[in-house]
């Protein structure tokens, strides 16, 4: 079961580099991030024509979350994150697939830092290892996935002196991401790549993608009910250099079906 996580930059925008990378790859499962469109400009005939069924949460030119099916019904579960009543920004969808329950999330970029945009973003991360300590209890198969906005270590960012102050790499942040990984979870690329400089994000600026002056800011976080059924990762890299690409590069994994767990 070949699971991917891709921060298209905007659906519509992109849409023909999203269908291109669907057909070339044709993941089990996409979660999207970024999607940049109320919910009613989905693009949802063309993901249905390109073999796929799909949920989303939208929002006008901000934020958005999809995900996307080949094969297997989608039952959505929630398409908020549990913590503010009061939060309208699209930024979380889950649903249970084969037997899996998958949380897609596009987690705040909190720049600049500090401020109020940083304040939120810790507020958000919160919420979220709070409702991964809920799902992490049901011990049952769970991925967290999506573009997590942070860089959880020096070997996550091309020349991290750089980075000190910015908000994904600030060391509350880094925090974060080791608080919620400390409840069990497994780092999918880190776990089977434990040492290699491994990218997912390239800025349009200063030929970032050319030189690989990149970030792995996009993460995949498995349960221990889904960790020992990883098998194989990876970075679809030349995506990020097509023409009209997002500046994120598709992430993927590889499990063993969980039903025949």
């Amino acid at each position: 079961m070949k699971i991917a996580t891709y921060n298209v930059n905007g659906v519509n925008g992109r849409l023909p580099v999203l269908l291109r990378w669907l057909e070339e790859t044709a993941p089990d499962v996409a979660c999207l991030q970024e999607l940049k469109a109320p919910q009613e400009k989905f693009p949802e005939q063309a993901i249905r024509d390109a073999g796929y069924h799909a949920i989303w949460h939208g929002q006008k030119s901000w934020n958005g979350v999809a995900i996307l099916s080949r094969t297997a019904d989608i039952k959505e579960l929630r398409r908020v994150l549990p913590g503010d009543p009061e939060d309208s920004h699209s930024r979380y969808i889950e649903a249970e697939i084969n037997g899996l329950i998958i949380g897609c999330l596009y987690l705040p970029n909190g720049n600049p830092a500090p401020g109020p945009k940083f304040d939120y973003k810790l507020s958000w991360f919160k919420r979220l290892t709070q409702h991964a300590l809920t799902l992490m209890e049901q011990n049952v198969p769970v991925i967290l996935t999506g573009d997590f906005n942070v860089m959880p270590t020096d070997l996550d960012v091309y020349k991290p002196e750089r980075w000190v102050n910015d908000a994904l790499f600030r060391p509350e942040t880094r925090e974060a991401f080791h608080q919620l990984v400390a409840q069990g979870w497994t780092d999918a690329i880190r776990h089977l790549y434990p040492t290699e400089k491994i990218y997912t994000f390239w800025d349009y600026f200063r030929d970032a993608y050319g030189r690989n002056a990149g970030l792995r800011i996009d993460h995949f976080l498995l349960s221990p009910a889904v960790a020992p059924l990883l098998v194989a990762a990876g970075v679809d890299r030349d995506v990020r250099g097509w023409e009209k690409s997002s500046d994120h590069g598709p992430v993927w994994i590889e499990i063993k079906n969980p039903a025949a767990r």
